[in-house]
């Protein structure tokens, strides 16, 4: 039978850090994308209709709080 290397604890936490900073990474893009397409919408209904098309969630109605991590 063959036997699993074991990780250090340090690799586990490095790698769940790394894990933890992709996952921001990626909602901070996908809130980037949000916005631009709700900005070139004609209404509510064709900004819903384009992220549903895109695979992106509406923006969250508090992003325009500074302490929120978007650009």
């Amino acid at each position: 039978m063959l036997e699993r290397p074991t990780r250090t604890a340090h690799e586990q936490s490095e790698f769940a850090r790394a894990r933890a900073a992709e996952k921001l990474r990626h909602t901070v893009e996908n809130r980037k994308a949000a916005r631009i397409v709700a900005n070139q919408a004609l209404d509510a209904q064709d900004c819903m209709r384009l992220l549903s098309m895109l695979g992106l969630e509406p923006a969250d109605e508090d992003m325009d709080d500074p302490g929120r991590p978007y650009a």
